[in-house]
């Protein structure tokens, strides 16, 4: 008998969690850089040449997967640089501070803020501003987003998520499964409402705590 699969969330800020499939397709994201030396047998990885032996010189622009640019990363032997993807630069920045509501993220990246967190993980002047724009945009889209989950019951929802990013789209859909469960409840037609796993685990440590 198949078991059934249990998505597995994304990892949070700086980290990653290679076992969701969410962080998996995030780290195939690619960053704009350049090699600060020559690369051995890595042309064919970075779409520089057609065989596996060949280098890739120093100099060259390159579009690195972010998994690969965070492995080859390091401040103190300059192996590569790599450049802000232009939704994290300032201009973009400025937009987003006057109205983050009006920016298709999906259309700019589907993983704006997971990938922008990875970001943090490269040592650039702008990461305090990089961050602080993620959490402000995260902030000001979070309550439209919400109160949309909230107000479209038994509709296509298609539009309403198609300017979102993944992680977005993850909690409109926590906020619909709340809008049916409670429609469901109202009606009569659930069995019971349970507490959430959250609550549970912690009356067992409060109960614990009593214990010891």
């Amino acid at each position: 008998m198949s078991e059934a699969y249990f998505p597995v969330g994304p990892g949070l800020g700086l980290e990653e969690n290679f076992l969701s499939l969410d962080d998996i397709l995030m780290s195939q994201e690619k960053l704009p850089g350049r090699a600060e030396s020559a690369l051995p047998r890595l042309a064919l990885a970075l779409g520089q040449g057609a065989g596996s032996a060949e280098s890739v010189p120093e100099g060259s622009k390159l579009e690195i997967p972010l998994w690969l640019a965070k492995g080859l990363h390091d401040s103190k032997r300059r192996i590569i640089s790599v450049e802000l993807p232009k939704i994290y630069k300032e201009a973009w920045r400025t937009v987003f501070s006057a109205d983050a509501n009006v920016v298709d993220l999906h259309k700019m990246g589907p993983y704006y803020y997971g990938f922008g967190s990875q970001l943090l993980n490269f040592d650039n002047p702008e990461n305090p501003e990089i961050a602080q724009s993620i959490l402000q945009t995260f902030i000001s889209r979070f309550r439209r987003i919400m109160d949309s989950s909230q107000n479209a019951y038994n509709e296509d929802t298609s539009a309403l998520v198609a300017r979102l990013d993944e992680l977005e789209r993850a909690l409109f859909q926590v906020g619909q499964k709340g809008l049916n469960d409670f429609q469901c409840w109202e009606k009569g037609q659930a069995s019971q409402i349970t507490a959430s796993s959250l609550v549970q685990n912690y009356g067992k440590r409060k109960f614990t705590e009593v214990d010891g």
